[in-house]
């Protein structure tokens, strides 16, 4: 959005950011970036990567507690929950033969950034998508766990409730943001 804000000095911007779904005509927003699977809601939606749902905690905390094996083995661990991420206590895990653990966890956020926070501090383990643990995992600050696991990726899509019919400002900036979450290497799921 800053880029886009530079390129076009004119332009007035408002960023709304939030964790649900919500009904972009009502809020008045043009353009959405949504993480999940969409429902028919016919808005023009062009996919731009997708992430995981992945398992992960410091080095230092699986050295003190050892390294889950399975998904039922988190039962055993300080588990970091997130309300951003998952209201429930129950992770679901698996491609084909779908596994869901019920947790008590011991610690339950209402953001991600509290929750990532308490993960690299070694409080447990936390359950977050690959874009977010991204920067901590490339220094080595978190592990990934029960990679074998893992649930289907996760689509990223940018919306826009008028299609074709937008205007010419929603437009290209749809094309500026298309550009650059679809080079967003954090943004590709492949990534560990």
């Amino acid at each position: 959005m800053t880029e886009y804000m530079s390129l076009h000095p004119s332009v007035l911007m408002r960023a709304l950011f939030v964790d649900r779904v919500l009904n972009m005509i009502e809020e008045g927003a043009d353009v959405g970036v949504r993480i999940g699977h969409l429902a028919g809601s016919g808005m023009a939606a062009i996919r731009v990567g997708t992430v995981r749902h992945v398992v992960c905690a410091t080095p230092d905390y699986l050295a003190r507690h050892g390294t889950p094996a399975t998904p039922r083995d988190l039962r055993d661990h300080a588990v970091i929950g997130s309300t951003s991420i998952e209201a429930s206590p129950e992770w679901r895990f698996g491609r084909e033969r779908k596994v869901a653990v019920t947790l008590s966890p011991r610690l339950i956020c209402n953001t991600v950034d509290a929750a990532l926070a308490a993960a690299i501090d070694g409080h447990g383990i936390a359950r977050l998508l690959s874009y977010q643990i991204a920067p901590a995992l490339a220094e080595s600050r978190l592990t990934i766990l029960l990679e074998d696991f893992e649930e289907q990726q996760v689509p990223i899509h940018v919306v826009n409730p008028d299609g074709r019919r937008a205007s010419a400002k929603i437009r290209t900036f749809m094309e500026l943001t298309l550009q650059r979450l679809r080079a967003n290497r954090m943004l590709q799921a492949s990534m560990s």
